[in-house]
């Protein structure tokens, strides 16, 4: 499977159906405090209790809310499991099974919210991260939160496999030379975002796999947003899809393009069309509103 659109076919797409210009920023549209995004494939089985218990701590915390649920091409039941749980719950379906990172990708465009996070569908971070990013965010000393497994305060509340830990730390240790020294940890599956740093990061990410969240921390330091990492705390780890097998080579092969793609300054190259992409928009409604009043 194909895990990544190129650059200029990603914006052109991008452009097309979800171009931020022709989007209101999140403050002029009827949103959520904040919106949380669910990546799911085949999860049926295991995506009622994770989202009975996304409503329960929402629901307790008094904040305004919505849940996206994004089935990447599922061949069971998950693309219904949202309809049990009320109107604050829908679901993005992919018509086929795409990727992680396309899935993420999909759902925080189509977010809704002053605050977009994605977290996986086995909750495997303690909640109060929520809680903790939105409010960092709110108050305005940050544009995005990573959370972080390799921080001070961070926790492990599960016994996990020495396989994975081993991988973890050899991930960690590439990621620090390779992408970055400052966000070692990219791969923890919770992320926090202010509405308008989720667009702009969102719509130039290009990779579908595992390894998305790699290109994103990029893209967050290409386009200069502040950020801040916290420490979150593990607490399950019992039937995640990654599969060290399956996933780790595909995952290094990624994270070695999307160091040779900073090399050769593709994402600054492809930042810097959409700008002048954008800018040609404001000019053309420029022109247009002119012209308008002149006619007046």
């Amino acid at each position: 499977m194909d895990q990544s659109v190129p650059p200029i076919t990603r914006l052109a797409i991008f452009r097309e159906i979800q171009d931020p210009a022709d989007r209101p920023i999140a403050e002029e549209r009827n949103c959520a405090d904040i919106c949380i995004v669910v990546p799911a494939y085949n999860e049926e089985a295991r995506l009622p209790s994770t989202l009975e218990s996304l409503q329960q701590y929402l629901e307790a915390w008094g904040v305004d809310y919505h849940v996206i649920v994004v089935d990447d091409g599922s061949q069971d039941g998950t693309s219904s499991v949202s309809d049990a749980f009320g109107s604050r719950f829908s679901t993005v379906t992919l018509q086929r099974n795409q990727g992680k990172g396309a899935a993420v990708r999909a759902g925080m465009l189509e977010a809704v919210g002053k605050v977009v996070a994605f977290m996986d569908a086995d909750l495997p971070y303690e909640l109060d991260s929520l809680r903790i990013s939105y409010e960092i965010i709110q108050s305005g000393k940050t544009d995005a939160i990573l959370g972080a497994r390799d921080i001070e305060g961070a926790g492990c509340r599960v016994n996990r496999r020495m396989s994975r830990s081993f991988a973890s730390v050899v991930f960690r240790s590439l990621s620090k030379y390779l992408i970055s020294r400052e966000v070692t940890d990219t791969q923890a599956g919770f992320k926090c975002f202010r509405a308008a740093a989720c667009q702009r990061i969102f719509s130039l990410a290009t990779l579908n796999s595992f390894a998305f969240d790699i290109e994103i921390v990029v893209l967050i330091r290409t386009l200069r947003i502040p950020f801040q990492r916290i420490p979150v705390t593990l607490i399950n780890e019992r039937a995640s899809t990654l599969s060290l097998f399956r996933h780790a080579l595909p995952m290094l092969v990624d994270m070695f393009r999307v160091r040779w793609n900073v090399w050769r300054g593709m994402y600054a190259e492809t930042l810097l069309l959409h700008q002048a992409d954008n800018a040609n928009d404001d000019e053309a409604a420029l022109a247009t509103e002119s012209t308008s009043k002149a006619a007046a």
